[in-house]
């Protein structure tokens, strides 16, 4: 059978797909950030459980390469078939050009591309049709453009799967489907951030050069297509492998169940890890994870928060001192990693004017994010609740009239906004924040002449400290306190500046470039803000939305989670607080300092109460940790559970500012810790669920 010989073009690609994906692993493994040590018995599965799972999704993924081969034919040119057909191929243009169709009604382009996709077929196949004499030189064109677009796919997939293991040290993810809807900015960020010319220019030569082999090789097939009954026998073949590979797939990715993370990252299909994320974009806690009944993880969780009653987080915070309503601004920053402060051991001075701010601020030095993408960090200071399996909240429908801090701010009289400097369409915040009583000042909002200089994420933080000091300097006017909430934006790739401002050239495009504008802005806003009247009534949280890397030997690297926080108040000396906390605490933690009476709903608590438990919470979009006693506790789908004993590491700086740990595996689990993660993770998921962590009435 033709579709089984060496020439095939199935077999061909097949080949090609195998070979890419079998060198993109060794590039993989010996990446600089895939920082593990893997044993032979490893690296043998690697491979061989690799190879097996491409083989699977290639033979799943070539459903539309049998569809292209199955229609090649001589016999359908025929008389009268060929003229009922383009006859056909006609009166579909006809109808779909001049009246009114399926994709009228949907609108946008699609009726343009029906058109398109339409005309260009029929005219093919009147080519075809009445110049037979040519036709297989045109077939040949064709099939040689076909050929092209299936090769280009897999050299430019294994090239994306490169560049997103160098920014996340994973195959696909939840993040990879994110790009697919900001197509528009991810491109920019492309463009922005790499040398696509020559990348695109060499991408395009071996493809070109592939698909000539490929072509070459597959002659005989052309020259001698299948017979209708070799179609048949072909393609019941191919319906059998396709079931087989639907079947095996999702059993041999059970597979990957090695401590070393690296290992099951390697040994994935990254296409098959694109489409279970696609597919499972939100996790249903009870279905997936470790439960216990509603009453005892709701006793649990009372242990942590002494002052909640029955099946509910809700409680009165209550002050002996008089309530203080000072303005305040609360500065999430991009990307900005414990790691690239001096006092955590950075000697490359990227972050000076963070630095002399931290000593005259209460710094919080052992805070941690609770996951690694600026929307949970948004997420945790705004709602200050556990991070939910699955999609953050700032990106799902039920989105909206939450209790958050922006509730309690208005409920005090505060005026309350978030600014960004980019497109605040952009990861939902737009539809988040407005929705939960936030006003936007975003580019949008901006007059050409404010901007000075953008990138595809937005406007530099230069110009939005500007126009950040403008909308105080409004607000002040009203009488009324103010709470802003600034998201900077030029801590993250491309990283391009302005040029002049810093002494690491805006060409360079290096992460501590980046750092060091977004510090260097940050200094700007201060000296702007030090001029106006609302400064010495004003007090600033500064804290960033996640670490600037992800990557790591475990599941959950707590290094990789490690921010710095401060709250500066200028009229207040510093110190430092070296309390074990969550980023979801920090607002609270601000509301205490505040003396603010409120009802609260929060998971996230005032950290110099005397009744706080020191823990933390980090999570991945399905690993969910606790951080306490020393231990590290991860609950993951399938009602696993882990544990870590962590080991601090050497701290040549100050011991009050330790980063690194070693994570490693404890002998016995302690289950009361267990019990404690699913507690605190399990009764958000049922306040999200049953709407009970909706904005107060008042």
């Amino acid at each position: 059978m033709h579709f089984f010989k060496k020439y095939s073009p199935f077999l061909q690609l097949l080949k090609l797909y195998v070979a890419v994906s079998f060198i993109l692993r060794i590039v993989l493994l010996f990446h600089p950030i895939t920082t593990a040590n893997f044993s032979w018995q490893e690296i043998i599965k690697i491979f061989i459980s690799g190879l097996a799972s491409d083989i699977l999704i290639f033979i799943i993924g070539s459903g539309i390469l049998w569809l292209y081969l199955l229609f090649l034919s001589n016999s359908k040119y025929d008389k009268p078939w060929g003229y009922i057909i383009f006859g056909s191929l006609v009166s579909l243009l006809v109808y779909i050009s001049f009246f009114n169709t399926i994709l009228n009604e949907y609108g946008g382009a699609l009726p343009e591309i029906g058109i398109s996709f339409i005309a260009l077929k029929t005219i093919l196949f009147g080519l075809l049709l009445f110049f037979p004499k040519y036709r297989s030189k045109i077939r040949l064109v064709l099939f040689s453009i076909a050929i092209f677009i299936f090769v280009l796919v897999i050299v430019q997939n294994a090239l994306s799967e490169f560049f997103f293991w160098n920014e996340f040290g994973v195959r696909y993810n939840f993040i990879a489907v994110d790009y697919l809807v900001y197509t528009n900015e991810v491109i920019k960020n492309i463009m922005e951030s790499y040398p696509v010319i020559p990348l695109f220019t060499g991408v395009g030569l071996i493809t070109g050069f592939i698909t000539y082999l490929i072509v070459k090789q597959s002659n005989p097939f052309l020259e001698n297509l299948p017979s209708f009954s070799d179609k048949i026998k072909g393609f019941s073949i191919y319906l059998v492998l396709f079931f087989s590979a639907l079947f095996l797939t999702p059993i041999l990715a059970k597979q990957e169940t090695s401590a070393n993370v690296f290992s099951n990252e390697l040994q994935a299909n990254g296409m098959y890890r694109f489409y279970l994320a696609f597919m499972n974009s939100e996790l249903d806690y009870d279905k997936f994870y470790k439960t216990m009944p509603e009453k005892e993880a709701f006793a649990l969780l009372k242990v942590q928060i002494p002052e909640i009653k029955d099946l509910s987080t809700i409680r009165e915070i209550k002050s002996d001192k008089p309530e203080v309503h000072k303005n305040v601004v609360l500065i999430t920053i991009e990307s900005l990693s414990a790691e690239f402060m001096k006092c955590y051991g950075n000697d490359r001075n990227i972050t000076p004017f963070l630095d002399s701010l931290a000593t005259k601020s209460t710094m919080f030095t052992n805070l941690y994010a609770v996951g690694n993408r600026t929307i949970r960090g948004l997420e945790a200071v705004t709602l200050c609740l556990p991070p939910s399996p699955g999609e953050s909240i700032v990106k799902r429908k039920d989105n909206k009239n939450k209790f958050s801090t922006g509730s309690i701010f208005k409920e005090k009289g505060y005026q309350v906004k978030y600014l960004y400097g980019g497109d605040a369409y952009f990861d939902n915040m737009e539809d988040f924040f407005s929705g939960n009583g936030y006003d936007i000042v975003d580019k949008k909002t901006m007059k050409p002449e404010e901007i000075t200089f953008s990138n595809v994420w937005g406007v530099c933080d230069e110009d939005m400290a500007k126009k950040a000091i403008k909308v105080m300097n409004q607000e002040s006017k009203t009488g009324k306190p103010f709470f802003n909430h600034w998201m900077t934006v030029s801590n993250h790739r491309p990283f391009t500046y302005p040029s002049g401002k810093i002494d690491i050239p805006n060409d360079v495009k290096s992460r501590d470039g980046g750092v060091k504008y977004t510090d260097y802005a940050l200094k700007q806003f201060f000296n702007m803000a030090k001029k106006q009247s609302w400064y010495n009534n004003t007090v600033f949280v500064i804290l960033a939305d996640h670490c600037a890397s992800s990557a790591g030997k475990t599941e959950l690297p707590i290094d990789k989670y490690h921010i710095p926080a401060m709250i500066f108040d200028p009229n207040t000396s510093g110190k430092i607080n070296p309390v074990l906390m969550s980023q979801i605490d920090i607002m609270p933690t601000l509301f205490g300092m505040l003396n603010f009476d409120y009802k609260s709903k929060f998971y996230g608590q005032d950290v110099n109460a005397p009744y706080f438990e020191q823990r933390a919470l980090i999570a991945t979009y399905q690993d969910l940790g606790l951080i306490e006693q020393n231990k590290l506790t991860i609950i993951s789908p399938k009602q696993k559970a882990k544990q870590f004993d962590l080991i601090p590491q050497k701290n040549e700086t100050n011991s009050q500012f330790s980063l690194i740990y070693e994570e490693k595996p404890v002998k016995k689990i302690d289950k009361i810790l267990v019990e404690e993660a699913i507690a605190f993770y399990q009764t958000a998921s049922i306040q999200l669920k049953h709407k009970k962590y909706q904005k107060e009435k008042l």
